[in-house]
């Protein structure tokens, strides 16, 4: 009786651990998973947690919802003018929509990935299809992917149940036979560009030599007015204080302005000046300045 009691305990306690493991799952944080009935879906996105299901009748599919890289295969495509290019880049993908992934994948990332990959290179052949080669090398390639992966994102989501949340160039080469005359036609470009700069730097060069040069003739101008102002002024005032000397000892003034005239007559070495005796140069030569009575 013991053993047989020991026994259905034992055979209870394996029957509530068996049906609470088959009970109870756990949803991690990186996860979203489906509730399946017989291979129905009845229960949606189901969230990270404990939760609980029916056993045997009900299973779960969890699926990773953490970003993905998907690296393509290098492919080679015409641009607008028929030019090849060699593109390599990768994709970042996410599930967001588990149940349309599941009814569109059965859950299995590989068959994602061969769904999502020609996708990629139908939206970037379309978008490098409808630039010309030199777009494509002036432009961002951030700026280039904005088109693809908006358009891809909408379609992915609708189709797979997927986010396209990014789509990333790594290199764009050119074959052998485009590169060197590609190179050769942006050598002249930029030689184009360097003699429509120096011709706008000359000919700003001249405009500020010309306004510098005019500037200059209008400071001279103003400054030779100004001078002649001041020399004129200046004239007038020695003129004037001179008036004013003279009017007041006319005799003391003729014979300081004779003796200026001597020293300057005779300033020189060998100097030789011819007059008559009697030339009124010599008069205070030959009488003293009168003493003024006062």
């Amino acid at each position: 009786m013991i053993n047989n009691r020991s026994l259905l305990i034992v055979g209870g306690l394996a029957a509530v651990a068996w049906l609470a493991s088959n009970s109870l799952y756990v949803v991690d944080e990186t996860e979203r998973a489906v509730k399946l009935r017989f291979g129905e879906v009845v229960e949606e996105n189901i969230q990270p947690g404990l939760h609980t299901k029916i056993p045997i009748a009900q299973t779960i599919r969890k699926f990773d919802t953490r970003l993905l890289t998907l690296d393509t295969d290098t492919s080679r495509y015409l641009t607008l003018e028929q030019k090849a290019v060699i593109v390599d880049s990768y994709v970042k993908w996410q599930v967001v929509n588990p149940t349309r992934y599941y009814e569109a994948t059965a859950g299995d990332e590989m068959m994602a990935i061969r769904l999502i990959q020609p996708r990629v290179d139908e939206s970037l052949r379309n978008e490098f299809g409808r630039l010309n080669l030199q777009e494509i090398i002036a432009e961002r390639r951030d700026d280039l992917m904005t088109g693809p992966t908006a358009e891809l994102d909408e379609l992915m989501h609708d189709e797979l149940g997927v986010a396209i949340r990014d789509i990333r160039i790594k290199r764009i080469d050119l074959p052998e036979d485009v590169s060197a005359a590609v190179f050769e036609r942006m050598r002249s470009e930029r030689e184009r560009e360097a003699r429509e700069w120096r011709a706008q730097g000359q000919e700003e060069a001249e405009r500020i030599r010309a306004n510098a040069d005019r500037r200059r003739q209008v400071l001279l101008a103003q400054a030779n007015e100004r001078s002649e102002t001041l020399r004129g002024e200046g004239d007038a005032e020695a003129a004037a204080i001179f008036s004013q000397a003279y009017s007041q000892d006319q005799e003391f003034f003729s014979f300081w302005r004779s003796l200026n005239a001597y020293r300057e007559s005779f300033a020189g070495d060998g100097n030789l000046l011819v007059l008559e005796p009697d030339s009124d140069f010599f008069r205070y030569l030959r009488s003293p300045l009168p003493v003024n009575a006062e």
